[in-house]
């Protein structure tokens, strides 16, 4: 009877006040909410790089594809025809010089250019010209435009240095010009840019070449 008496009483409480599977469902939901914190935070980490990353994404774009680069205008090389030449002491010179001119475009756009006159001048005093036809380039690349010019030193017969010029066997030449168009970036942006030429190149009379061109 004793047995059974004692077997009917009810077994007592754990010490903390909770049973066994109530501290396991309390530890398994603090677990979930570590989970949940660590995927949030993991969340937030790639949010944040990848804002980083479109930030430099639109950086590197602005600085390189956006940028806008004045083109270049330059003579590049020359051949001549009816090549005539005077004296020291008659100074005289003409010739029919056929020019190679470019235009170089580093923007990522095209770059169309209005028609351009290039004067080329003998220590200040002109003694030819050339009309470049409006044109465009594509975008990274060079055009190469040819042109036709008739130089005549005539009117320079009176520079006292075209005698000297004649002798040394080198007539300085400069060529000058000044561009204007539009470049168009992407389809969808258009800037006006102008572009100066200045160059200074020499004519060797006895082997009828251009040589030293130095464009600025």
């Amino acid at each position: 009877m004793a047995e059974k008496q004692q077997s009917s009483y009810p077994k007592a409480p754990a010490a903390n006040g909770y049973t066994r599977s109530d501290a396991e469902a309390g530890a398994a939901a603090q677990d979930a909410r570590e989970q949940h914190k660590k995927k949030r935070t993991k969340c937030l980490l790639y949010i944040v790089l990848f804002a980083i990353f479109q930030a430099g994404v639109i950086a590197i774009f602005a600085v390189t594809i956006m940028k806008v680069r004045t083109p270049r205008f330059r003579v590049r090389s020359a051949t001549f025809e009816s090549f005539n030449v005077g004296t020291p002491a008659t100074p005289a010179f003409s010739a029919r010089m056929n020019a190679e001119l470019g235009v170089k475009n580093a923007n990522f756009g095209r770059y169309k250019y209005r028609n351009t006159t290039v004067v080329f001048t003998y220590r200040g005093t002109p003694v030819g010209q050339a009309v470049v036809q409006n044109s465009r380039v594509n975008w990274r690349a060079t055009k190469k435009v040819d042109v036709a010019v008739d130089l005549s030193l005539g009117n320079a017969a009176a520079n006292s240095q075209l005698g000297s010029d004649l002798s040394a066997g080198i007539v300085p030449i400069t060529s000058q010009a000044r561009m204007t168009g539009r470049v168009e970036l992407v389809f969808i942006m258009k800037k006006n840019r102008a572009t100066a030429m200045n160059c200074n190149m020499e004519i060797v009379t006895a082997t009828r070449q251009l040589r030293n061109i130095v464009c600025k």
